[in-house]
C-alpha cells in the first residue's frame, strides 16, 4: 500500500532527524520541525533562505555541496562544528543526497541532520556520575582504613601524656593528638555530609541570595556580582543548607581564582544566572523541566591537565587548596538527582547546575 502524502508529512514532523530539501542554488525548499530545532531556526523564516546563511562551514564545505549537485555523489560528514546564524554553534552528523524534486524533476539535495551535542553531553555526564560513584566508593573504603589506627594512635598518645614526668614533655602528645583529629576532619570532610537531608521546599533564589551575600563579605565587595533571575522557576524539594554550601563551594573557588589571579582589563566579577529547561537529560533519565544555574566567573580559567579529574577529591590548581569544594558540591547536588558542569577557558569559566524539578 503506498503512503499517502498527508501520511509523508505527518512521518516528516515527528522524525528526530533533521531534514532539509535544497535547491540547485542551495535555497531551503522544504525544513521538518527537527531541522528547525538544530538549525534554530523558524520555518517561517528558513524557508527561501540560502542553506549557508543559517548554518556557516568553511569554504571547502560549500564547494562540496555544490560539487554534490553537479557529480550526483552523495557524502557523509561526522561531528561537524556549524556556526548558526545567532552566532551559537552545534556539533552535526549529516548526509547530504542528490535526488530529484517529486515535482518538477529538478536536482535537488536532501540534507539528513543529526545532533551531536546532546549525545555527547549524555555521554559525559554518564561518565561523570560514574566516576562520582566510584569515587564515593573509594573515599569510604579509604576513610574506614585510616580513621581505625587514627583512633589507636589518638587513645595511645593521651595514655602516654598521663605517664609523661614533666609538662615540657606533654607539648609532644599534644602534636600527636592534634595531628590526629587534623587527619579525622579531613577524612570527614572527604565523606561529605553525614547527617540525612532534611528536605524542604526552597526558593533557589533565595540559596544563591544568600551565596552571594557571603561571597560579598567574604571579597569585601572586591568582585562585582550580577544577577540574571527567571522568577518563574518554581521552588524545589531539598535540603538548604546542602545547596547553600555546594554553591558556596562553586563561588568561592571563582573567588579565590580571580583575586588569586587578578585581570588587568576588567574587575572580578560573578554572574549568577538562572533558567528553566524543559525536556532535559540528566544522565539515562529525562526530565520534563529542570532549574539550571550557571555561576560565571571571568578568572583565569581552569588548567587543562586538571579539568578531566575536576571533581576528585584532592584536585586543585591552588597551592593551599584542600581540592574537596568540588567533590563535595558534586555529591550534593547529585542527593538531589542534579548534575554539575562546566566549561573553561581564560576570562570565563561556566559551572552550570541543574536540577531536576519534577516532584513539583
Amino acid at each position: 500500500m503506498r503512503a499517502s502524502p498527508l501520511l509523508t508529512q505527518r512521518l516528516m514532523e515527528h522524525l528526530n532527524t533533521g531534514v532539509l530539501l535544497l535547491d540547485a542554488e542551495l535555497i531551503i525548499l522544504y525544513m521538518n520541525p527537527a531541522a528547525e530545532a538544530l538549525l534554530e531556526v523558524s520555518g517561517k523564516r528558513g524557508l527561501g533562505a540560502h542553506f549557508y546563511d543559517l548554518a556557516i562551514e568553511d569554504e571547502q564545505d560549500v564547494i562540496a555541496m555544490r560539487d554534490a549537485v553537479v557529480t550526483g555523489h552523495s557524502y557523509t560528514k561526522r561531528e561537524t562544528i556549524i556556526h548558526l546564524h545567532n552566532q551559537q554553534t552545534v556539533t552535526l552528523d549529516y548526509s547530504v543526497s542528490p535526488v530529484a524534486h517529486p515535482e518538477t524533476r529538478m536536482p535537488t539535495l536532501l540534507i539528513e541532520l543529526q545532533g551531536r551535542d546532546r549525545l555527547t553531553r549524555i555521554s559525559r555526564e554518564e561518565q561523570l556520575i560514574a566516576k562520582q560513584e566510584t569515587t564515593r566508593s573509594l573515599v569510604r573504603g579509604l576513610a574506614h582504613e585510616i580513621k581505625n589506627p587514627l583512633g589507636g594512635i589518638r587513645g595511645s598518645a593521651q595514655l602516654l601524656e598521663r605517664e609523661l614526668p614533666t609538662a615540657e614533655l606533654k607539648e609532644y602528645t599534644n602534636i600527636i593528638i592534634e595531628e590526629a583529629d587534623r587527619l579525622r576532619d579531613l577524612v570527614d570532610r572527604l565523606l561529605g555530609p553525614r547527617n540525612l537531608p532534611q528536605n524542604e521546599q526552597v526558593n533557589i533564589h533565595e540559596v544563591t541570595e544568600r551565596v552571594c551575600q557571603l561571597i560579598e563579605v567574604e571579597s569585601e565587595g572586591v568582585i562585582h556580582i550580577s544577577r540574571d533571575y527567571d522568577p518563574s522557576i518554581p521552588e524545589i524539594q531539598a535540603d538548604r543548607n546542602q545547596l547553600i554550601q555546594a554553591f558556596l563551594n562553586i563561588c568561592r573557588n571563582a573567588m579565590q581564582a580571580m583575586l588569586e589571579n587578578p585581570c588587568q582589563q576588567q574587575p572580578p566579577s560573578l554572574v549568577i544566572k538562572t533558567r528553566s529547561v524543559r525536556q532535559f537529560t540528566i544522565g539515562h533519565q529525562r526530565h520534563r523541566l529542570v532549574a539550571q544555574i550557571d555561576i560565571i566567573d571571568n578568572g583565569p580559567g581552569i588548567p587543562a591537565e586538571l579539568q578531566e579529574n575536576l571533581f576528585y577529591p584532592m584536585v586543585s590548581g591552588r597551592a593551599e587548596g584542600t581540592g574537596l569544594g568540588l567533590s563535595i558540591a558534586q555529591s550534593l547536588i547529585n542527593q538531589v538527582n542534579g548534575i554539575i558542569e562546566f566549561t573553561s577557558a581564560p576570562d570565563r569559566t561556566v559551572f552550570s547546575i541543574f536540577i531536576p524539578l519534577e516532584s513539583l
